[in-house]
This record gives structure tokens, sequence and C-alpha cells, in this order.
């Protein structure tokens, strides 16, 4: 495997090695043969300025001292503080430790996790008040153009342009301190007011060319005067959906997490409170309005954090090592990275727009059998993805400051873990989709045949999660660099591809499911493009150690999948049917996992056992 650019610890240990010491850099580098050898694994060694001064009292240790300055019952010397630092003195940056990063996790997950109970919601009251019929159909349609914006400007294309941008500015800011210009200022000021004029000419355009694009969208509607109304609404959401996806990105690069994990909750509410409210004089005409002013409520929460960091700087300047991407121009978004990026959103949205295509010919109420089934099947995906959220900007960071080895080693570790989060959630989907549906939206407008044909449409879906994980993580390890490169469009338009001639094929003989089926091979070929292609162009990863990694999940699946399908034919209760198939699911995913010890389960639950004993040995002790 062909390893990265020159971007090892190197340039930090040359920076802070005193004469004399350690060289680090030399350690640091790897061939390409050496790339997934186990010795290219072991951790650079650190400089010799980082060891304790034992002889000096550095860390709070008492100074040694020789033994013939000692008397016996003499008062042991008393600790001597080390000099606090010149006021013009560097300081070092910071990584995340891993406490923040998994408090980091846990908050973005629980905020997506009520944004897609919100979304959930929300599709069970679009079911509950127009059911799976040429109504929803046309809303649906009409709901394209927010799904676009949503990968666009918010989930993909944004956050790969603007994450690494930002951190880029924010560790400028940091080696400069506030004497100079701030580059964080000067980013936004330079890029905010050019994004919001294309977006508000691009939203005018989607409004006025509504009806060719329902026509271009969906030619088989029998109603498209009704989705072309419903698209003039949604056309607002590209302006205001680029704004919340700017703030979000830069947020993120700030470490802030807590402002973009809330737009989907406000976002939700708004499109219930909607149809509720106006849902029997507008009919499905309110959802689309919903959707333009959740728009506004995402863009609108985030601006104050935002206003906040962006008017803090550092007092003292940090020591950041030279990044080996700053020849590049100079340029923090470039361009070409800027097309390149947005050509990949667009390329990986198209499936989306495949899907419509096709369902759009079959009998009415299709598409909304693929739309609550996707949204259903992708909550796992969902919830992973909050990993790779979080650690983007770690990612990017580590980039900027030249540390390749750090971000190599939480881009694998990041893999590893999506992959069992997403896994068991398939797991869950595939053995009780019947009862899952059956909970969700079997009321109202919506039969018990839209509950069997949305449920077998769902397990097909579920086949392609692991690759929709994989793709959302590994893209990200190709944009991390902040530099223009072509191999995720190529990919994704081999994945689309594959999708289009699939469809076409199995369209036929097995309606929705074979576009559902098409979808999740499409996908699963872009994931596996992607693997195959890190490299140079990319943070340098061993395929081998991943996909070997991968292997043991998949298999914890397989197993814990066939559990559950045994599971829930014991209860006649959709409720109880979906508890006991998420418990046994689980409990054998663990076991398993723990036995082939995915993702380094042992290792993590480690520290848990001791505890446990620990604890327990400690109320023993004091028993006695």
């Amino acid at each position: 495997m062909t390893p990265g650019p020159a971007t090892t610890d190197g340039a930090r240990a040359r920076a802070a090695t005193p004469a004399g010491g350690f060289r680090a850099d030399e350690a640091a580098r790897t061939s390409p043969t050496d790339a997934c050898t186990p010795s290219a694994r072991v951790r650079t060694p650190r400089p010799v300025q980082d060891l304790p001064d034992l002889t000096a009292g550095a860390n709070g240790l008492p100074p040694l001292q020789e033994d013939s300055d000692r008397t016996v019952g003499a008062p042991r010397p008393r600790a001597v503080k080390p000099p606090p630092p010149a006021a013009s003195a560097p300081r070092r940056p910071s990584a995340p430790t891993r406490r923040f990063l998994a408090r980091a996790t846990l908050l973005s997950a629980a905020l997506s996790m009520a944004g897609a109970l919100l979304g959930l919601g929300r599709d069970q009251a679009l079911a509950h008040l127009f059911g799976a019929g040429a109504e929803s159909d046309a809303f649906l349609v009409a709901w394209t153009v927010p799904e676009m914006a949503s990968t666009l400007l918010i989930e993909d294309g944004m956050a790969f342009v603007l994450v690494p941008a930002f951190s880029m500015a924010l560790a400028r800011r940091a080696a400069q301190g506030s004497g100079s210009p701030d580059p964080v200022r000067a980013l936004v000021s330079s890029s905010l007011p050019r994004l919001c004029l294309a977006l508000a000419g691009t939203a005018a355009l989607l409004a006025a060319g509504a009806p060719m694009l329902v026509s271009v969208l969906a030619p088989g509607l029998s109603d498209p005067s009704l989705a072309v109304s419903c698209t003039r609404l949604t056309a607002t959401c590209v302006l205001s959906f680029g704004i919340a996806g700017y703030f979000s990105a830069a947020l993120r690069a700030h470490r802030s997490y807590l402002a973009p994990g809330a737009i989907y909750i406000a976002y939700n509410l708004a499109i219930i409170t909607a149809m509720f409210a106006l849902g029997a004089r507008w009919g499905v005409q309110a959802a689309a309005l919903g959707v333009a002013i959740g728009g506004c409520l995402m863009a609108a929460v985030q601006a104050p954090p935002l206003w906040r960091r962006i008017a803090r700087r550092p007092e003292q300047p940090v020591e950041v090592p030279a990044s080996p991407h700053e020849g590049d121009g100079g340029r923090t978004v470039g361009f070409g990275l800027v097309c390149a990026v947005l050509l990949f959103a667009l390329c990986r949205q198209s499936q989306v727009l495949i899907e419509r295509y096709f369902a759009s010919g079959l009998p009415a109420g299709s598409i909304s059998h693929l739309n609550y089934a996707q949204k259903v099947a992708q909550l796992p995906m969902s919830l992973s993805m909050m990993v790779c959220v979080v650690t983007f900007p770690v990612v990017a960071r580590a980039i900027a400051e030249g540390d390749t080895r750090r971000a190599t080693e939480r881009v694998e570790r990041d893999l590893a873990l999506m992959a069992c989060l997403v896994l068991v959630g398939a797991a869950v989907v595939v053995a009780g989709a019947p009862q899952i549906v059956q909970l969700l939206f079997q009321r109202g407008a919506f039969t018990a045949q839209d509950t069997a044909a949305t449920a077998a449409v769902m397990r097909v879906y579920a086949l392609g999660l692991l690759g929709q994980t994989l793709v959302g993580a590994l893209v990200r390890s190709y944009f991390s660099t902040g530099r223009t490169t072509w191999f995720p469009l190529g990919a994704m338009g081999a994945g689309a591809l594959a999708t289009a001639g699939i469809s076409l094929w199995a369209v036929g003989p097995w309606g929705a499911r074979g576009i559902a089926a098409a979808n999740a091979a499409g996908i699963t070929l872009t994931a596996l493009l992607l693997l195959l292609g890190l490299g140079p162009r990319a943070v340098p990863v061993c395929v081998r150690r991943v996909v070997a990694e991968l292997s043991r999940p998949v298999r914890a699946a397989v197993c814990a999948t066939g559990a559950g399908l045994l599971c829930v034919r014991q209860f006649d209760s959709p409720a109880a049917a979906v508890a006991a198939c998420c418990l046994c699911v689980t409990a054998v995913f663990l076991l398993l996992a723990w036995a082939l010890d995915a993702a380094g389960a042992r290792s993590l639950l480690l520290p848990v056992t001791q505890s446990v004993r620990s604890s327990v040995t400690r109320r023993l002790r004091h028993g006695r």
C-alpha cells in the first residue's frame, strides 16, 4: 500500500527537540511496503525534552538530592514549582482527549436521536394525514429538493469544504495570537457573502423552473401541479440550508457540537406543527411550508454561538508545526475543491433521483413505500455517523498540524466502531421489519398492504447500510486534507451507474424491491472503490487491516439477525416483538463481538469490568 504525503510528527519533533536530542521524524517515516506491517504501527519515540526532569522538580516531584546532603530525621525538601512560562513563549496545541471525544459523540448522538425520533414523528404524521397515495407522492417529489440540499449543504458538501478550511484558519489564528489579522474572520468575510448570493440565485431558479424540475424527476405523476406548488415552497431551503450548513461546519471546527446537533430538532418540529395546524386547510402543501420555516430555524439556532466563537481570540500564540499542505497556493477554499465536493455530493444524492424516476412508473404509493422504508432503515446509519461527525474536525485539525499518524489511527478506529454500530441496527431492521413498520405507521390512511410493501423494501435497503456508512466515513478521509481530489466523484459515479443499470433491469420483475436492491448494490460498490483508493490522495490507512476488522462485526451481525428472526416469531404484539428483537439482537451481537474482539471490544469493556470487580471487592472488604 502506498502511504500518503510525508505528514508525520517530524515537523513537531524538529521544532521541539533541542540540540543533541532524539530526532523523532526519522522513526516516523514508513516505506510503501511497510505501511501495513506491525512495525509501522509503533508509536514515534518522544523527544528527550518531553521526558520528566526529575532533578529539577518537574511535574510536581521533589528534586533529587545526594545522600550526603540528607540527615536522619531532616524534613523533606518542599517541591519546587517550575517557573511560569514567559508571556512571549508559544504554547503547544492541545489535542482533544478521549473523554472529550466520547462526551461530544454522546451529545451528538443524543441530539441526533432526538432529531431522528422527531423525523419519525414527521413521517408518521405524513402517513396518518395523507397515507401512501398520490398526494403524499407529490410532496415526496418536492421533498427531493430539501433532501439534496441537506446532503450538499449540511451533511456532506459544505462540511467537506469548510471544516478543513476553518481548521486551518484556527491553527493559524492560534499561531499568530491577538496582534495580527484574524484568519477566521477573514475566511468568513470572504466566503459567506458570496455563498449567500449564489444560494439565493439558485433558490430563485428552482422556484421558477419547478414545472420543468417535476417533469424531469417524476414524469409518471398523475397530478404534477400539486408537486409543482410544493416544490416552489421547498426551494427556499436552498438558501436556509446553505447558511445552516456553513454555521454547522464552522462550529464543529471550533469543537462545538450542541447547536449543530439541534438543528434537525427545530426543523422537524416546524414541519410537524405546520402539518397539524394547516393540514386541514392546505393539504400536503402545509408540510412544504413547514420545510421552508424549518430551514430558517436551522440557521437561527446556530447564529449566536458562532458569533461568540468568532469574536474570541487566544491571548498567546500557540506553537503549530508547518502544515505539509501550506504550499497549495495559500488558498483556504479553492474553487476546484468546492467543485469536487459538490459534484460528489450531487452524484451521491442522484441515487434518490434514480429511485424516484423509476418508481414514478409503478403503482401509486410506490414512492411513499420507498421513502418510509429508507427513512427507517437509515436510522442506524445516522446514529453511527455521529462518530464521524465528531472526529472529522479532529482529523482535519491533525492534518492541518502535520500529524498524519494521529489522523490515520483515528480513521481506522472510527471505521471499525461505526461498522459495529450500523450492523447492530441493520440486524434489527432485517429481523423485525414487518413489526417495526406496523408499530410506526399502520394507522389512519396507512393500511396493512402498505405495511407489507414497506417492510419488504426496508429489508432490502438494510443490505446496503454498511456501504452507506463506509462511504460517509471514507470520503471524509479524502477531503480532510483540504486538497482537490476527483477520485471520490469517480467512485460515486461508478456506483450511480450501477444503481441505474440494476434498477432498469430489476424494476420490471421486482418493482420497488428491485430499486432498493439496486441502491444497496451501487452504494456498496462505491464503498469498496473508496476503500481500495485510500493512499496518497487521502489519509493513509492499511486496507488489509481495515477489511479484516470489518469482517468481524459482519459475522456477528449475520448470526444476530438469525437469532432476531427466531425471536420475533414468538410474539403477536408488534411492540413486544420489536422490544424482544432489539434485546435479542443486541445481546447476541455483543457476545460475538466480545468473542471476535470486534472494534477492540475487549479493550473497551476491560476498564468497565475492572471497575465493577474493584467495586465488588471493596464492598466485600467493608463487609468483613
